[in-house]
């Protein structure tokens, strides 16, 4: 299991160091001196020498690479050079929001997808399992940026049952998760139907398996085979599509934050790009970019930790 841990972390710190290497390369290469889209047409020499300076564009691109690899390793994002504030700081400020909304996300479509993918395999070609399909298409087929302004219109603009937008006063918990209920479920719905889907047909796959067969001819409860030999073993391809579904997640919180004028990573980066404030979109993808691999690594983990197999390959 060590051996196993210590080979998808090595894995894991090598596909940051890709990505920002990457990523620097992709905003460099953008034409256009960053300095003066960032000033505008009416900075003089002297601020655009000033700005270049700061921004050490003057050096060479492997010397702004090295710096750049240099400061993230000590933990360093940057400045913002248009408000002279710590990225790092301004990161940490809107991070709870994105990490509160994507984490909810998950957690609710697992809440609401398993045991509807399970119930419907249990019934299987009954009129529910007609039902649960026909949501479970419905719920995936309608993008998450629709089922937002959708909830929007509705339970905001309409019935006025939650705030129109905001993330809600600081320190005020109650306020905080009356924002938060539309965005969540709006995220939340296209997963629902994914792991519903996922869960039936796992199910099914597990229940003609020996196994469980044998489990059921020892008169051991309808209950206890479900939770104990059928669910384990459909779980294992949920947990890997959940942390590839987390990164999307991160993703789609963009538009999601947007809608809902939500403070987050993704408005944060929406609102540097506009700006073409580079350090601030660098920096905040560099996290992004850290959180979809940390959660790829914990899907790793776990598939390995409940499939032995895996460890093995």
């Amino acid at each position: 299991m060590i051996e196993f841990v210590l080979r998808r972390l090595l894995a894991s710190v090598a596909t940051v160091v890709g990505a920002m290497v990457l990523l620097f390369t992709v905003l460099r290469s953008i034409p256009g001196d960053p300095a003066i889209v960032m000033l505008g047409p009416r900075a003089t020499d002297a601020m655009i020498a000033s700005m270049r300076e700061r921004m050490m564009l003057d050096e060479p691109i492997l010397v702004q690479l090295g710096a750049f690899l240099g400061n993230v390793a000590r933990g360093d994002l940057g400045t913002d050079v248009l408000n002279d504030r710590s990225i790092l700081v301004m990161v940490a400020e809107v991070l709870p929001y994105t990490i509160v909304l994507a984490v909810g996300s998950i957690l609710l479509a697992v809440a609401i997808g398993v045991p509807l993918g399970a119930f419907a395999a249990a019934y299987r070609n009954s009129w529910m399992d007609r039902v649960t399909a026909f949501l479970s298409v419905a719920f995936i087929t309608v993008p998450p940026f629709v089922a937002g302004l959708l909830l929007l219109l509705a339970f905001s603009v309409q019935l006025r049952w939650f705030p129109v937008s905001g993330g809600g006063a600081p320190g005020d918990l109650l306020d905080q998760a009356r924002h938060l209920v539309l965005p969540l479920v709006a995220l939340a719905l296209t997963w629902v139907g994914y792991i519903a889907r996922l869960i039936r047909s796992s199910v099914l796959e597990e229940i003609a398996k020996d196994h469980v067969r044998t489990a059921r001819s020892k008169g051991l409860a309808p209950g206890r085979v479900l939770f104990k030999h059928v669910l384990r073993g459909a779980l294992i391809p949920t947990i890997a599509v959940l942390g590839v579904g987390f990164g999307n997640l991160l993703g789609g919180t963009v538009l999601i934050e947007i809608i809902f004028a939500r403070p987050g990573l993704g408005y944060l980066i929406l609102n540097a790009i506009e700006s073409r404030n580079f350090p601030v979109v660098q920096g905040g993808l560099v996290v992004a970019v850290f959180l979809y691999t940390m959660a790829n690594l914990l899907a790793d983990l776990s598939y390995g930790l409940v499939d032995p197999r895996i460890r093995q390959a």
